[in-house]
């Protein structure tokens, strides 16, 4: 399955790329109790982790929400032909990302609202295409909606030095700026309303301008999360980081605050870069959370 229903709101999974990120849990996240990866083999491998290497696995990927009517688009993956020369695994993609999404009956035309929840590398690839030697907006018809803080943290112009070096080089460039010259982005603070089921809130930490999307429809409850999670290691670790988070204390903080709201309310918690099956329910477990049980979302077979 590659829907589900909640409320008013069908949710689908839109598949860009599956597998290796090339790094080992220490690496991707250094504040992670060794003894849980350990594990893995029972409850990680081999959607999360590839036990043979000892090498995380993601994915990258695009939520389609149709809501009141409207297509949205949570948060745009990587993009093809894009010059990622501190990201290898990036750098010049060549996937089927708009046939899969043609696949689920959206066209580019079709989509009315594109939610970056941040703006690194790999949630604004496809907000931009490649079209003769001029990037443009791959969904001419939709409002971009991007936290205010971000694009300016992001914004070379402003000189900021990220934790992520270069790691974000050439991203505002190609998949931002085009965007915002065309008229197409709406940049948003604190709190943003877009329909009566779904709702954007700041919740910084992993960037200045991160956010989360919330889905509230009759009884059902959802939250995007974005990069607030990027293994399930970190349900039940909550205080473990990747070592891509600006503000280290700041996304503890938030990463507890939404993981409790979720507990709290049953709400589905859909990542952006979960394998498996996508998204989870959590309870309370103590101090820390557990897994209660997975989105029936289909897992990935194929890498790559």
């Amino acid at each position: 399955m590659e829907q589900i229903t909640l409320g008013n709101v069908t949710i689908t999974r839109i598949w860009e790329y599956y597998g290796s990120v090339d790094m080992t849990p220490d690496t991707f996240f250094p504040e992670s109790p060794k003894e849980v990866w350990d594990d893995g083999d029972s409850w990680l491998a081999p959607h999360f982790l590839d036990s043979d290497t000892n090498i995380v696995n993601t994915a990258l990927q695009t939520w389609l929400l149709r809501s009141e009517g409207r297509t949205v688009l949570v948060d745009t993956g990587v993009g093809n032909h894009k010059d990622r020369p501190y990201v290898p695994l990036w750098n010049r993609l060549e996937t089927g990302f708009l046939a899969n999404l043609a696949r689920a009956g959206v066209t580019p035309e079709d989509v009315d609202v594109v939610i970056n929840t941040h703006l690194h590398i790999d949630h604004v690839g496809w907000n931009t295409y490649l079209d003769g030697r001029q990037w443009v907006p791959t969904f001419p018809n939709a409002t971009y909606l991007m936290p205010k803080d971000d694009f300016d943290f992001w914004n070379p112009e402003n000189g900021h030095k990220p934790l992520l070096g270069r790691g974000n080089q050439n991203v505002f460039e190609d998949s931002v700026a085009p965007v915002h010259r065309a008229g197409r982005t709406l940049l948003w603070e604190k709190s943003h309303r877009i329909d009566a089921n779904l709702r954007l809130d700041a919740a910084p930490g992993h960037t200045p301008g991160s956010s989360v999307l919330t889905l509230a429809s009759g009884t059902d409850r959802a939250v995007f999360v974005g990069d607030l999670l990027h293994s399930p290691v970190q349900i039940l670790e909550p205080d473990a980081n990747s070592c891509f988070c600006e503000d280290p204390a700041g996304a503890r903080a938030t990463r507890r605050k939404v993981l409790g709201w979720a507990a709290d309310n049953n709400a589905l918690v859909i990542p952006a870069h979960l394998g498996g099956h996508g998204a989870a329910e959590v309870v309370r477990e103590g101090s820390k959370f557990a897994i209660k049980g997975w989105a029936p979302f289909a897992p990935y077979t194929e890498q790559g």
